[in-house]
């Protein structure tokens, strides 16, 4: 009987297959308003970059407050009621944009205070999401399970921004923000179809002090982890000083029409989907380690064309190597995220989850500050300089580490 569930396709496991589907709606709604949102600070209220840096930087840095709890109280409860619970809370404050904007009383305040909210919703959901995914598929289909899972993501972002900048551009900012909003509450409705399995005695009786440590501990005491929390820090830093500033450099000083910055994230996102559509096939013909460190060397050189991002054929260029860039970040999260998965016990999946994310979206969100302020400062070039840098270097952390020999 084992041996057949082992082997039946993953999307006809229900729970799996809600799960699924509920992310990918509200993945594409992100996408979105990812686009969305900068626009409208630009076009709308007249935004410059360092109002574009922070508003990027203030749905990362929320983290810093909320990560370890997080983790800590995921561990505690079930999984599926905060992920619709987040859901609704995205839902809510995405609502409240189009609605100010259309009485005339948006601000810039008001999207900075949607930006955390969001975000901290965002946290949630996503530490409840990969705590819950080795309980309905397995371990042993994990690599599977999160290949799907990011390659699907990456086709909404594909679908999602390349929408968004037409969206906008027809209908408005704030239509596509509302998109956004209702994308977040059929999530929601998909999720009452997950069913979780069975958890074991949960610590609520143990000081949530005691159990944030004892996650930290765990994961800086595993030099596999170590290696690809490093890693990732460095990518994480490098990306959002590579295109948080991109609205302001491509529809502001270039001229370009919104359509062309959906089209360059696009590219991204067509490259997150290729690389994590075949993570499993670089994985088992080289290792995962060795696979993620590989990738991640290979494509280092492409990160210096980014800044020659302009007028003619280098845009075309840029978007090239934005393309091969993600690839290797498509590959990397499938590889690493089920390895990460795979050495942590089930009651440590929560903790471990949030601190890793509160180090990697703290490195986004400092990342965000400091492209604007390197944009006000230096001019946007100069934060793509350094977020090329930073990205060319980041397969160093794999060199010293026995990460890049794991299997």
């Amino acid at each position: 009987m084992s041996a057949t569930v082992v082997e039946q396709p993953l999307l006809r496991l229900r729970p799996f297959r809600n799960l699924y589907v509920a992310g990918a709606v509200s993945q594409f709604g992100s996408q979105i308003s990812y686009v969305a949102l900068p626009l409208l600070a630009v076009t709308a209220l007249g935004a410059g970059a360092g109002e574009v840096g922070l508003l990027s930087a203030l749905g990362t840095l929320t983290v810093l407050l909320l990560g370890l709890p997080a983790g800590a109280w995921v561990d505690r409860v079930r999984r599926r009621p905060v992920m619709v619970a987040t859901d609704l809370l995205r839902a809510a404050a995405l609502l409240s944009v189009p609605l100010a904007c259309w009485c005339g009383r948006l601000s810039m305040e008001q999207l900075y205070a949607v930006a955390v909210l969001v975000g901290a919703g965002t946290l949630l959901f996503d530490v409840a999401q990969l705590s819950l995914v080795p309980g309905l598929v397995g371990r042993e289909r994990l690599t599977a399970a999160n290949s799907l899972l990011v390659g699907t993501s990456a086709g909404m972002d594909i679908g999602g921004r390349s929408v968004a900048g037409v969206l906008v551009q027809a209908a408005g900012a704030p239509v596509a923000i509302l998109l956004d909003a209702l994308s977040y509450l059929w999530s929601a409705a998909w999720l009452r179809g997950v069913r979780e399995p069975a958890a074991g005695p949960p610590k609520d009786r143990e000081p949530i002090g005691r159990q944030i440590r004892e996650g930290v501990r765990f994961l800086f005491g595993n030099s596999t982890l170590v290696a690809a929390l490093i890693q990732g820090t460095m990518a994480n830093l490098a990306f959002p000083l590579c295109s948080v500033l991109l609205p302001v450099l491509i529809v502001d000083q270039l001229g370009y029409p919104a359509w062309v910055l959906g089209a360059y994230l696009a590219a991204g996102g067509l490259g997150t989907l290729a690389g994590s559509s075949t993570a499993h096939l670089f994985g088992r013909r080289l290792g995962t380690g060795r696979a993620a460190w590989l990738a991640s060397l290979a494509t280092a050189p492409a990160s210096l064309v980014l800044p020659f991002l302009g007028h003619g054929p280098w845009i075309w260029a840029a978007a090239a190597a934005w393309f091969v860039l993600t690839f290797r970040t498509g590959l990397n999260n499938v590889l690493l995220v089920s390895l990460r998965q795979r050495v942590t016990p089930d009651d440590l999946l929560g903790r471990m989850t949030a601190t890793m994310r509160l180090l990697l979206m703290s490195a986004v969100g400092l990342g965000g500050l400091l492209a604007g302020a390197m944009g006000e400062l230096w001019g946007v070039r100069s934060a793509l300089w350094l977020g090329a840098s930073i990205m060319a270097l980041s397969w160093v952390p794999f060199l010293f580490s026995p990460l890049r020999h794991q299997p």
